[in-house]
């Protein structure tokens, strides 16, 4: 026993010795560096109109990207116009910007040119909001992302839930007020809602929304009294557009209805929204939260333009909001950041 007490504490000083010794290794890696994307000028797409609760919200992403990684970022507003963000896309490949952050609401036909021409000189593209799946799958390697709630599902989602809340039975009335004809992805959201009120046995009167409605919410006030006039048994109505969700207690109430009469669906939170919830005209709103697509995507292009990582797909969807559990997100609604 002696002894083998003795050879214990002679191996254990032999081996605290050797590691004493032994020599340093260098850690790998580097230390974090403050404003890393310094020095990258990026064209940043806010898609709709300045000062629209949507549009805002993506700001505020990009302006917080901005402050946190150090990029130049210069916002652009588009008034939701395809042809206006194309022009606005291609001043910014003309001005060999390190990055561009664009939606994809002109579509992939319309706007690959562009792209192509962006990554030839070198430059990065990324989408947020609507996708460019074509382009994406070209230049995923090159570093196109795309950030935003995939749109067909969300409006798939969205029709389902409310065609179950507003306890709608098969063959009773439901409007969509939407993007049916303008093509590419865009439309895709109010196709997953067509989709699915056909799937549950609605009877739909489709609306689609004209550049003025799309521009300025308020101008489709007198589209919606007539629609109502001419389909009194409307039960639900679903609109495809954060303005028009925004304009719903103003829509329900020129139309004559008392809060609740009519279960209304639609996207994306503003303090208008908010308070069209609380007021009970505005029934449910899914939110794709838009200030992480303008955060994430400034991401994306600095992490491709200082690292070389490919683009993230990533899907920013969020949960269903009621005046039930509005209260919790409040604060976070008035200061356009959800």
């Amino acid at each position: 026993m002696q002894y083998a007490r003795l050879l214990g504490t002679s191996f254990a000083a032999v081996l605290s010795l050797a590691v004493a010794s032994a020599p340093t290794r260098a850690r790998a890696g580097t230390e974090p560096i403050a404003k890393w994307c310094s020095g990258i000028k990026i064209a940043a797409f806010a898609g709709g109109p300045d000062g629209a609760p949507f549009a805002d919200q993506v700001a505020n992403g990009f302006k917080q990207a901005e402050l946190d990684l150090g990029p130049t970022v210069t916002i652009n507003f588009s008034d939701w116009d395809p042809n206006k963000i194309l022009s606005q896309i291609k001043d910014a490949a003309a001005a060999k910007v390190d990055g561009i952050a664009a939606f994809g609401i002109a579509g992939d036909s319309a706007t690959d040119p562009l792209i192509d021409r962006v990554f030839g000189q070198s430059g990065t593209f990324t989408s947020l909001h609507t996708a460019l799946p074509k382009a994406q799958s070209r230049y995923a390697s090159a570093g196109m992302g795309f950030v935003g709630a995939p749109a067909y599902k969300l409006g798939f989602a969205l029709a389902s839930e409310a065609f179950a809340r507003s306890k709608l039975l098969k063959g009773e009335e439901a409007l969509v007020w939407g993007f049916k004809s303008q093509g590419g992805e865009r439309a895709q959201r109010t196709m997953g809602i067509l989709d699915s009120l056909a799937k549950a046995g609605a009877k739909v009167t489709y609306q689609e929304i004209d550049a003025a409605t799309s521009a300025n919410p308020s101008a489709g006030t007198s589209i919606f009294v007539g629609l109502l006039a001419k389909n009194p048994k409307l039960k639900l109505i679903i609109t495809d557009h954060g303005g028009l969700t925004a304009n719903t207690s103003v829509l329900g109430k020129a139309a004559g209805l008392r809060p609740g009469q009519v279960f209304f669906a639609g996207f994306d939170l503003s303090p208008d929204s908010a308070k069209a919830l609380t007021e009970g005209y505005e029934s449910l709103i899914i939110d794709p939260q838009p200030y992480l697509m303008g955060y994430l995507s400034i991401l994306n292009v600095c992490l491709t333009r200082k690292f070389g990582f490919s683009g993230m797909d990533i899907d920013t969807v969020g949960a269903f909001v009621d005046k039930n559990n509005l209260g919790a997100i409040a604060p976070l609604v008035e200061s356009h950041i959800r």
